[in-house]
């Protein structure tokens, strides 16, 4: 159940700390898939959902970028302006690809370095109260 409280006025306002919208009570599905409540984990859930999400799209889009980049190599024939055009997007194309891995990397190394815990910031726990 979650309660939204009135936070305004202070705790000598009598009407403050009050539940002023009501109780909400969470869906049995939620419920069941997030036993402690919505906030127990959910949102660390949503940014690593998030994370993952643009990786895949880096991922996607650069197979897409490979594709026309060698279809362009292909049908340039002798021209050397669009063979330097198409080595061009492959070589930008393979380099994406290397920083956006890498930046799982670089994430796991400055989670150990820092939180002595490698997943910490690929996985991120967010406390609640």
């Amino acid at each position: 159940m979650i309660k939204f409280l009135a936070q305004k006025g202070g705790p000598k306002d009598p009407g403050w700390g009050k539940n002023i919208f009501g109780n909400i009570t969470l869906p049995a599905e939620i419920e069941a898939k997030y036993p402690g409540g919505v906030a127990s984990g959910a949102v660390g859930k949503f940014l690593n959902i998030i994370i993952l999400t643009l990786i895949t799209v880096a991922g996607v889009y650069t197979l897409f970028n490979l594709i026309f980049a060698g279809y362009a190599f292909m049908s340039a024939g002798d021209d050397p302006k669009k063979i330097a055009g198409a080595w061009s997007k492959i070589w930008q194309s393979l380099l994406g690809l290397a920083v956006a891995a890498g930046a799982f990397v670089l994430a796991a190394i400055f989670g150990q370095l820092i939180f002595d815990d490698p997943t910490f910031i690929l996985n991120p726990k967010v406390p609640t109260i």
